[in-house]
């Protein structure tokens, strides 16, 4: 007997969720519909408040719950049921034999692992959110499912009910519940997998789990001809992949590969800070009393670049702000929230994609795809001991006043964000000259030193990595720098400071790098 082309009939149903949304409507259709229903302990008795006729599943075993309900469903009345494939003559024989019925349906859903675990509960609460029998079940049903239909989101329970009213699951309605059951298992293993292998090892993890799932099918790739879709990653704090979109096209790769970076670049910043980003690199960062300051900073840095760039805010966007990006052809903007004003005057760029982006929090390991594998590391996060201006070492010039020192301080924050070899320039807390993604870091020089021009002189420049040799420190000493910043390190690091000592130029070695390729 096959199942391909035809209904199977749903006659008995087996259902046990700890999410009791929706399981009233779920009930009652079911019942309506003619459907045996037999449940759990809590399930059961919220069924059974409904009015609706259910069987215990300790009436089915004849075995009650135990071990503070860590053995209900673990019975061959209940995976015998579940797993006797009815094509089969000899199992069908040995269900009678056995006394058993099939089940044609399951549904289930599994305790809240990630909630308890992002709840911040302790080690032995957590374990007890480890279920046992529904991932046994729904394994089970899914192998199954020639024979049994499975469900375990509550979104697909409308689907239930228009089936059974139907006459039946068809046999491909049933493989695609499966592939979503053994999705939603794998998942759930991964979380406690990941979880216990943190706790058990110090450093990155032994095993490393990634259950993306698909949110949406985007219109292509980085180019025309390639395929993409966006998905979301259970195990990451919420970031660009859970955005809002509050208006305009739909996003495209690029745009949420550069909505990404922005994001990344705005909120390294505590103050009201705007990041400029096109192509993956900042076109201007800023930092000011406002948004709006901000914003006019950052532009201003390289407004041909900022042409049809993406814009991101770490704090609420107001109308001010608003009618500057309003003025500009922009892609994106992400912030964190939009007052009403300024929403009004965003939307009416129909085309302007606006996101509201939930608070910033990295990823605790960062992963990136290589051919056979993958690389781990952790996320570049300020350390105490390079990031801070005040521990940093004076290697030649005088030390800088306070005010100084916060705009060289800005510069080596906001090169964080530029990818190397990276060298930036700013000015009053605002990049004014960028140079990224070069070969060489003379290269870097000599463009960051072209896009400031005129404002490279008495600005202040920082470096993502030493200065291999004193030619790229030299383009900025002649276009008249104030005061660099670097990690230090170089095997030429005395004729690299010998270069700026002759200049009269202030250099800070912070002995951390930031690459960011």
């Amino acid at each position: 007997m096959t199942f391909v082309n035809a209904r199977k009939t749903v006659k008995r149903a087996l259902i046990g969720v700890y999410d009791k949304a929706g399981l009233d409507v779920l009930a009652l259709g079911l019942h309506t519909a003619g459907v045996e229903l037999v449940s759990t302990g809590g399930t059961a008795a919220a069924i059974s408040d409904l009015g609706v006729p259910v069987t215990r599943v300790e009436d089915l075993t004849g075995f009650p719950e135990a071990f503070d309900g860590r053995v209900k469903t673990l019975h061959p009345a209940v995976h015998a049921g579940l797993l006797a494939d009815l094509r089969k003559e000899s199992h069908v024989a040995q269900l009678e034999e056995f006394g058993i019925a099939a089940f044609d349906l399951l549904v289930v859903n599994l305790y809240p692992f990630a909630e308890t675990l992002a709840a911040g509960a302790e080690f032995e609460e957590t374990i007890e959110q480890i279920d046992v029998g529904g991932p046994s079940m729904v394994r089970g049903a899914a192998k199954n499912h020639a024979n049994v239909a499975v469900v375990v989101e509550p979104s697909d329970y409308g689907q239930v009910l228009n089936s059974v009213e139907q006459g039946g699951f068809t046999e491909p309605q049933r493989r695609v519940l499966a592939a979503k059951a053994f999705a939603h298992l794998a998942t759930y293993d991964s979380q406690v997998a990941d979880w216990l292998n943190r706790s058990t090892s110090e450093g990155l993890p032994p095993f490393a789990a990634t259950p993306l799932r698909k949110v949406v099918d985007l219109r292509y790739g980085e180019n025309p001809h390639q395929a993409a879709a966006l998905y979301d990653d259970p195990q990451s704090p919420d970031g660009l992949a859970q955005a809002e979109q509050l208006n305009g096209k739909p996003m495209s790769y690029n745009n949420y590969v550069d909505a990404d970076a922005a994001w990344r670049a705005a909120n390294d910043f505590t103050h009201p800070c705007v990041a400029v980003i096109k192509h993956n690199n900042p076109c201007g960062i800023a930092t000011a009393k406002t948004a709006a300051e901000a914003h006019r900073k950052a532009h201003a840095c390289d407004p041909v670049s900022a042409f049809g760039g993406v814009i991101a805010v770490n704090t609420e966007v107001g109308a001010e702000m608003a009618r500057q990006v309003a003025d500009v052809f922009t892609e994106v903007i992400v912030a964190p929230a939009y007052e009403d004003e300024a929403l009004e005057i965003l939307r009416a760029k129909k085309n302007l994609r606006i996101l509201r982006a939930p608070e910033w929090a990295p990823q605790a390991v960062e992963y990136r795809f290589v051919s056979g594998g993958a690389l781990g590391q952790e996320p570049d996060r300020v350390t105490a001991e390079g990031d801070d201006p005040a521990r940093w070492r004076l290697v030649s010039g005088p030390a800088l006043s306070t005010g100084e020192l916060a705009d060289l301080g800005f510069a080596w924050w906001a090169v964080r964000s530029v990818k190397s070899n990276a060298i930036l320039l700013a000015k009053d807390l605002a990049t004014v000259g960028i140079g990224m993604g070069q070969v060489n870091r003379l290269d870097s020089a000599r463009l960051a030193v072209s896009r400031a021009g005129d404002r490279a002189a008495g600005s202040f420049a920082a470096s993502d990595a030493f200065f291999p040799f004193a030619d790229g420190l030299q383009v900025l000493l002649d276009a008249g720098v104030r005061a660099v910043v670097q990690p230090g390190g170089s095997i030429r690091d005395e004729e690299v400071v010998a270069a700026a000592e002759a200049a009269g130029v202030t250099m800070y070695f912070t002995g951390v790098r930031h690459f960011s390729h």
